[in-house]
C-alpha cells in the first residue's frame, strides 16, 4: 500500500510538467519558403502566406513577425495585433512581451497596450523538484543518490546536472552522457555540451559541432546535424540547418521549410 501512495504522489509532482508541455504546444508552426516565411499546421500544411521576412514562434495564438527591420505581432489568423514598428520583439509568456521602440524597452501585454512598471513582471522558470542530493566522493568526483528508491550512481563524475525530468546529465572530462532515473547510462559519455535550456524534457545535445535532441527518456530524438539549436518552446524549435538557413522542427523531428520562393501572387 505505501509503495502505490508512493508511486501516486510521484506521478502527482511530474504531472504539472508533462501538461504545461502539452498545453504549450502552438496550433501553427512557422514555416519558411526560401527566404520568405508564413505558417503552416502541424502536417506541414501551409495556412498563412509566406510573406514576411521573418516570423517567431506562436504563443497564446500571438507571435511576433518582421517586415525589414522591424517587427509586429499578429493573432492565429494573421489578422495583426500591433503596427510592424518595434526594433525588437520577445515571445508572450505570461501574458506580456518585451519590446524595443523608438530606443525604449517596456512590455506590452496582448492587446497591444503598454504596461506600466507596477503591471510589468519580469518572467522566471520556476526549478521544479530535485530527484535527489550529488555524493562527493574523496577524490573530488562526484555521484548521486536518488530520493526515490535505493538507486546509487557511482562517484566517478566530474559534474552532475539533474534535468528534473528523470534523466540525470553527468559529464566526464570534456564530454557529456545522460543516466536514466535508476542510475543507469542510455546515452554514453560523447557530448561535448548539453543544453537544458527551454522545455526540460527535451535538451540539446552537440557532437562534432552538430546539435540534436534528446527524447523524455534520454534516448536521442533527434540526430545532431543542426548548426544550431535553440531550445524548443511551445513544441517547435529554431534551428539552422547544414545549409546555413534557418527554419524550425517539431518535437518528432519534422523540418517546417521549402527551399523555394512562394510562387508571386501579382
Amino acid at each position: 500500500m505505501k509503495r502505490v501512495l508512493l508511486l501516486l504522489l510521484v506521478s502527482a509532482l511530474l504531472l504539472p510538467l508533462a501538461t504545461w508541455a502539452q498545453a504549450a504546444e502552438a496550433r501553427l508552426v512557422p514555416f519558411r519558403q526560401g527566404n520568405r516565411w508564413g505558417y503552416a499546421d502541424r502536417r506541414g500544411r501551409l495556412v498563412l502566406p509566406a510573406h514576411y521576412d521573418e516570423a517567431g514562434p506562436f504563443a497564446d495564438e500571438l507571435a511576433w513577425v518582421r517586415m525589414g527591420n522591424l517587427y509586429g505581432y499578429i493573432d492565429g489568423s494573421g489578422s495583426p495585433v500591433t503596427p510592424v514598428q518595434y526594433t525588437r520583439a520577445g515571445i508572450f509568456r505570461n501574458n506580456q512581451a518585451t519590446v524595443e521602440l523608438n530606443g525604449d524597452t517596456f512590455a506590452i501585454d496582448p492587446a497591444g497596450r503598454r504596461l506600466s512598471p507596477a503591471e510589468a513582471f519580469e518572467a522566471t522558470d520556476e526549478d521544479p523538484l530535485e530527484q535527489g542530493d550529488v555524493v562527493r566522493g574523496p577524490d573530488g568526483k562526484v555521484g548521486f543518490r536518488f530520493t526515490v528508491g535505493a538507486a546509487r550512481v557511482p562517484a566517478i563524475y566530474d559534474e552532475i546536472k539533474d534535468n528534473y525530468n528523470g534523466l540525470l546529465l553527468v559529464r566526464q572530462g570534456p564530454k557529456w552522457g545522460v543516466l536514466d532515473n535508476r542510475g543507469r547510462l542510455v546515452q554514453p559519455v560523447q557530448y561535448d555540451s548539453v543544453r537544458r535550456g527551454g522545455s526540460p524534457l527535451l535538451p540539446a545535445v552537440r557532437r562534432n559541432g552538430r546539435w540534436g535532441y534528446l527524447g523524455p527518456e534520454g534516448r536521442r530524438l533527434i540526430e545532431p546535424r543542426y548548426l544550431r539549436a535553440a531550445p524548443f518552446f511551445g513544441g517547435v524549435a529554431r534551428v539552422q540547418a547544414p545549409s546555413g538557413a534557418f527554419g524550425y522542427i517539431d518535437t518528432e523531428g519534422r523540418e517546417f521549410w521549402e527551399d523555394t520562393e512562394p510562387a508571386s501572387t501579382k
